[in-house]
């Protein structure tokens, strides 16, 4: 039996207290162990005719790797400098230490190929741990290192192997290069389902859903699938907005025991969100144990995205009233519930817990409020949120533009616009609608043309159906019918109905039946089913006087079975809000009658109120 103070367990327990420290983060441990090793260095002296080369060589390694997961890489490279005899794993501790540089990274290896020449210089190891560092790069150093390094796999022999194949896979997708991930993934000769699951997921990531699913299907034949392929493929339902596959992949889910996995049921409930099935959606989340943050965030977005923001404040009032701890993530959520009939009293409460959680310097929670604000027609306190972020991003700025934009406030719209690019921030394809909105409201249509042909000449932005539409409205708010007409059928989306809608509206308010009846028409081809039409074109006749031409279009319209959407209006009562229409019904008189008098007894306390306060 080995005497216990041999050099053997001397290394041997020298290494493992050294990767014990470099887990736990103590450094204090480690250069203490570090200073032991200094001040015994016949014991720990590194040359080549050693018997015990390879345990005194661990040590030393165990020392680098210290370093390096201590964050300490100058020390890491200190410490390697120092050895006379370096191995590939010497190699790879330094490589992990300056991983979070990709340059580091491609320096480091192209000096060990160049002192460590060989065929077993660069292992795996290796590879997978600078393929790690130009996948965390995300693409800010291009492809061209990635495609070096892959190379270099390729020529070691290493490229096909299931460990480098995952990380090259990996790195691409980071990097943006789908089909070059694919290319990789058909070379290799095998795979294990970490392999599968990073091709259903970065498919899914690169919005190519079909091709996610079509894979997800095949490796259902090759391996199991795991908790993180499932949440992937779900990714892929989400963003196609396969609700068949979605309920099928559930009934894999639930099969595969994997239903109480908290990534999986949040994948399920974006699914259903989605796909607009929120009753499925919420049977998913009353059905979890433990609900998480992300959880509870993705059920409160589902209910905002579907129009039910009734819902999403019943379940977030729920939440806080059990005692559910309330992040930034779920305050944020539900502030993207609101519109112009939420409830405003609602919202300013939120703003309070945002206070006292300490939410302000959260920047979407800051963003969430300018809408909620804006949106409730507060803009002063829009302002005032704006101006009192510590961090401003794209979002904060679209939203204070868009505030202003929506309140009619044009000019202020163009000044806030150039304080966006003197701050350096980048305008986006949203900024342009808010700043095509604010030229409506000024009726400046030469303005809006102008800023229309920059968002590609100087800014690089392709502009969309939406922006065009913007131009319609402000060609048509200007009296300018046939110019709007013109820019329709001479622009790429004259086959879009939304242009041909707004081009009717304007039609509508300037009582031109010429260009409100080619409209119609051009819309009633591209949109049969399209209720705006038929209603703007009986209003054109309406305010013509043409009351005949009015009845033959309500008479089609009733043939069809379309029915005009009821306008509504509302107000809020006593924290509560009220909706309600005009009507002949005597239902609907009578709930007219209630909101009346709910008024009138409002109206009667205050009066109480004001006298008891003379008095």
């Amino acid at each position: 039996m080995r005497d216990a103070r041999s050099p053997l367990l001397s290394y041997a327990h020298l290494s493992g207290l050294l990767a014990r420290c470099g887990r736990a983060g103590d450094l204090r441990l480690g250069a203490a162990l570090h200073a032991v090793v200094a001040k015994n260095p016949a014991h720990f002296h590194l040359f080549p005719a050693r018997a015990d080369l390879c345990h005194v060589l661990a040590a030393w390694n165990s020392l680098v790797a210290m370093y390096a997961r201590c964050g300490r890489r100058l020390d890491a490279a200190r410490v390697f400098d120092e050895m006379r005899v370096r191995d590939s794993v010497s190699w790879n501790s330094l490589l992990a230490a300056f991983s979070a540089s990709v340059p580091d990274a491609l320096a480091l290896l192209r000096r060990m190929l160049r002192e460590s020449p060989g065929v077993g210089a660069c292992d795996t190891a290796t590879l997978t741990t600078v393929l790690s560092a130009c996948a965390r790069a995300d693409g800010g150093a291009g492809t061209a290192p990635l495609a070096a390094v892959h190379g270099l796999a390729v020529s070691c022999g290493l490229g096909a192997g299931v460990p480098v194949g995952n990380a090259l896979m990996t790195a691409y997708f980071e990097c943006g290069s789908p089909v070059s991930a694919k290319r990789v993934f058909g070379a290799m000769a095998e795979r294990n389902v970490i392999t599968w699951t990073a091709m259903v997921s970065g498919m899914a990531r690169a919005e190519r859903y079909r091709e996610s699913l079509s894979l997800f299907r095949r490796m259902r034949r090759a391996v199991d699938a795991n908790s993180a392929t499932y949440s992937s493929s779900l990714l892929a339902c989400a963003g196609s907005l396969a609700a068949r596959e979605g309920q099928q992949i559930h009934g894999l889910v639930v099969k595969a025991g994997f239903e109480t996995d908290l990534h999986v049921e949040s994948g399920l409930m974006d699914v259903y969100s989605k796909c607009g099935l929120m009753e499925d959606a919420l049977r998913v989340f009353r059905s979890c144990r433990d609900p998480d943050e992300v959880f509870l965030t993705v059920i409160l977005g589902g209910f905002a995205q579907n129009g039910l923001e009734d819902k999403a404040f019943e379940l977030f009032a729920e939440m806080v009233g059990i005692g559910i701890v309330i992040d930034a993530n779920m305050v944020s959520a539900v502030l993207g519930a609101f519109g112009a009939s939420a409830p405003f009293a609602l919202g300013k409460q939120i703003h309070a817990l945002v206070i006292k959680k300490c939410f302000l310097g959260n920047t979407y929670v800051c963003n969430g409020l300018i809408n909620m604000y804006s949106k409730c027609g507060e803009l002063e306190e829009s302002i005032e949120v704006f101006d009192g972020m510590p961090r401003k991003n794209t979002v904060s700025w679209n939203s204070i533009i868009a505030a202003f934009a929506r309140h009619g406030h044009g000019s202020e719209v163009f000044r806030i616009f150039e304080s966006m690019k003197a701050d350096g921030i980048k305008p986006t394809d949203v900024t342009f609608l808010s700043l095509l909105h604010g030229c409506s409201h000024v009726g400046s249509a030469k303005k809006g043309l102008e800023i229309l042909n920059s968002m590609s000449s100087q800014y690089g932005i392709h502009p969309r159906v939406e922006h065009y539409a913007c131009v319609v409205d402000m060609l048509g708010r200007s009296g300018l019918l046939d110019d709007a007409k013109a820019f329709i059928e001479d622009g790429p989306f004259k086959d879009n109905p939304l242009l041909w809608q707004a081009l009717m509206g304007a039609c509508s308010f300037h009582k031109n039946s010429e260009v409100g009846k080619y409209a119609a028409e051009r819309l009633l081809i591209l949109a049969p089913d399209c209720t705006a039409a038929y209603v703007l074109l009986s209003n054109i006749y309406s305010s013509e006087g043409r009351w005949d031409d009015r009845a033959r279009i309500m008479k089609r319209m009733r043939e069809l079975g379309l029915k005009k959407d009821t306008g509504k209006s509302w107000i809020e009562l006593q924290k509560e809000v009220r909706s309600f229409v005009i009507s002949t019904s005597h239902r609907n008189s009578a709930d007219a009658n209630d909101v009346l008098l709910q008024l009138s007894a409002v109206s009667s306390d205050q009066e109480d109120l004001a006298e008891s306060n003379a008095l």
